[in-house]
């Protein structure tokens, strides 16, 4: 493929690279570096890939794009945006593969996992389309699954994925779009045919510092989508709003908008409603349980309309869905008096949530197991710590994912936010044994809650992972118990 070709739209500040030259491959990663390549500089947080053009040279690189002109002797070719850059060279290089399918995206702090799954599935249902996803828990062309390292792959990796899902058959794409992938323009050059947001809540501080900066990071994507669905129960759904400079479906529990909830009933087994529009109603059921659900089951509504999916039909898909691993999923215990749940819960406002939501159908006790995660925002750890340990009946305080952080130092982070009036809580450090602890203290009607790992089968303790999957732990338990 020709330089030019690879360049075509990008804006160009200068170059000295021949634009006729033949590229055998794009890659930001100098190691990868090889004969006829063109390696694109990106300027990381952890090192500057500006560094490393020397080493890309050295191994064959037939050119360098750049948001720094380099020294010396190098074809290079100057831009502003590094980042964006290397997204519109992916998408050249594929052949623009998101142009040729119907991209669908979802931002917000939760939710996005269970939104982007059951639109999935709607789309599946009611347009028997072959749907490819991208998210938290997996990558899905159809039925087949990718494992993922993070939310919104590297932009040539993403490019890569969505040229791989048109060529499987794919029309339709549902993905979760991170604040990140918005900042650092992994998503940059796409255009989202619907863009939907489900709420915003403290997550991220670390790289964003300020919940405003994290809010119009994500906003970003509501100036990229040619129609968008927002929740006007968030508190920041307004400013979400004020971005979006396309037709909007609005969506709400509480207030007036375009598609709203009403009659809702929550219990063991999931959440009735009837879904308000233009004075249409459809009864909508959908055996998840918790409020939350609601939410995000009107966002699927909001989403299917702007497709030109009747909200009657999308009922009818919602009613047939499956949970989602990972969030608020019943662990099997035969013959226990009481029931384990597991969620991802992992943020002040997931946590908040899923203890609210069991309240409202449990009958015994909330038993809530919960750490916080190390490397990342140390501020919601004693927000969590109170929500935690306020919410619910008894908190068992332990370890999530520490990695290079030491366990304890997260713990009194957490406890800085807990006081005395909040209620009974234990710390136990190992979190093998904050679940055997918390089941041997089950009664009658309670139900504990595993909150953090949702999905992951791992633990990430000193850097390295270890192999935890919760269900297992759970079931172990019992054996043990049985003995």
């Amino acid at each position: 493929m020709k330089l030019r070709e690879l360049l075509k739209d990008i804006p160009v500040l200068e170059t000295t690279a021949d634009p006729e030259l033949e590229i055998t491959g794009v890659v930001y990663d100098s190691r990868k570096a090889a004969p006829g390549v063109l390696f694109v500089a990106v300027s990381g947080f952890a090192s500057d890939g500006n560094r490393f053009i020397p080493m890309a040279m050295e191994k064959g690189a037939a050119a360098v794009v750049t948001a720094k002109r380099p020294e010396g002797e190098v074809p290079y070719v100057l831009v502003s945006s590094d980042r964006l850059a290397l997204a519109l060279i992916a998408a050249n290089y594929y052949d623009h593969p998101a142009r040729k399918m119907t991209i669908i995206g979802v931002t917000g702090t939760n939710g996005k996992t269970s939104v982007t799954l059951l639109v999935k599935h709607v789309l599946e249902v009611c347009l028997g389309a072959k749907v490819g996803l991208i998210g938290t828990m997996e990558n899905l062309i159809g039925t087949e699954s990718i494992p993922t390292e993070r939310t919104t792959p590297e932009s040539f990796e993403l490019q890569g994925l969505f040229a791989r899902m048109y060529e499987a058959g794919c029309s339709h794409v549902v993905m979760e779009v991170s604040s990140h992938a918005l900042a650092l323009e992994r998503v940059g050059g796409i255009r989202f045919q619907v863009a939907a947001f489900t709420n915003l809540t403290e997550d991220h501080l670390d790289f964003h510092k300020t919940m405003e900066a994290y809010c119009d990071a994500k906003a970003e994507l509501f100036r990229r989508c040619d129609r968008a669905v927002v929740n006007l129960d968030d508190s920041y759904g307004p400013r979400m709003l004020s971005g979006c400079c396309c037709p909007v479906v609005t969506t709400s529990v509480r207030e007036q908008a375009d598609i709203q909830a009403r009659n809702v009933e929550l219990h063991s087994q999931g959440i009735r409603f009837t879904a308000a529009r233009e004075g249409e109603t459809v009864a909508v059921e959908l055996p998840i349980p918790g409020r939350f659900t609601v939410h995000n089951a009107l966002t699927v509504l909001g989403i299917a309309l702007s497709l030109g999916i009747p909200m009657e039909a999308c009922a009818r898909a919602l009613s047939g869905a499956k949970g989602v691993k990972g969030r608020i999923e019943v662990v099997p215990t035969p013959n226990e008096p009481y029931t384990v749940l597991i969620d991802y819960a992992h943020t002040p406002d997931g946590l908040e949530n899923i203890l609210r939501s069991v309240r409202d159908f449990c009958r015994g006790r909330v038993i809530a197991v919960f750490g916080c995660g190390g490397d990342r925002d140390p501020m919601k750890r004693p927000i969590m710590g109170h929500i935690g340990v306020g919410l619910s009946d008894f908190a068992v305080i332990t370890s999530d994912n520490p990695r290079t952080e030491e366990p304890m130092a997260i713990i009194r982070d957490i406890l800085k936010g807990v006081n005395q009036e909040d209620g009974e809580y234990i710390v136990i450090e190992d979190r093998r044994k904050a679940i055997r602890y918390a089941m041997d203290i089950g009664k009658k009607d309670d139900i504990i809650i595993l909150a953090g790992k949702g999905h992951e089968t791992y633990q990430d303790i000193g850097g390295r992972k270890y192999h935890l999957d919760e269900r297992e732990e759970v079931t172990a338990h019992l054996s043990e118990m049985r003995k």
